[in-house]
């Protein structure tokens, strides 16, 4: 067993709980780990053997292009993408941040992670 991440994707998005953050945007960062048997392409040295994370970042930024109110309904819907085209995977797990959150205080970001 492995696993592939990455870590840090940084996107500009529409999400939020009030209509307000939906219209104003902010920062997001997304983390994804995926976790699978990565023995063939260890050894045969192909891309088609393991996961190609172009397709994990392209999966992420276009689930990131639809506004949602939760940063949980995020990571579940960029979980169901992934294993949709990787159905091998043991473990897909995601952490989506919020950069300075409306709390009526100060923090840096807000994170939620789902491992499924």
């Amino acid at each position: 067993m492995g696993t592939i991440a990455l870590e840090g994707l940084e996107f500009f998005s529409y999400h939020g709980f009030y209509d307000e953050e939906q219209k104003i945007g902010n920062k997001y960062s997304v983390d994804i780990v995926v976790t699978a048997d990565f023995s063939e392409a260890a050894r045969r040295d192909r891309l088609s053997a393991t996961v190609n994370y172009e397709d994990l970042y392209r999966i992420t930024a276009g689930v990131m292009k639809q506004p949602a109110r939760l940063l949980e309904h995020i990571a579940h819907q960029i979980i169901q993408e992934i294993r949709g085209k990787y159905t091998d995977l043991q473990a897909v797990e995601v952490s989506v941040s919020k950069f300075n959150p409306p709390i009526g205080g100060v923090c840096h970001r807000a994170k939620i992670t789902l491992k499924e």
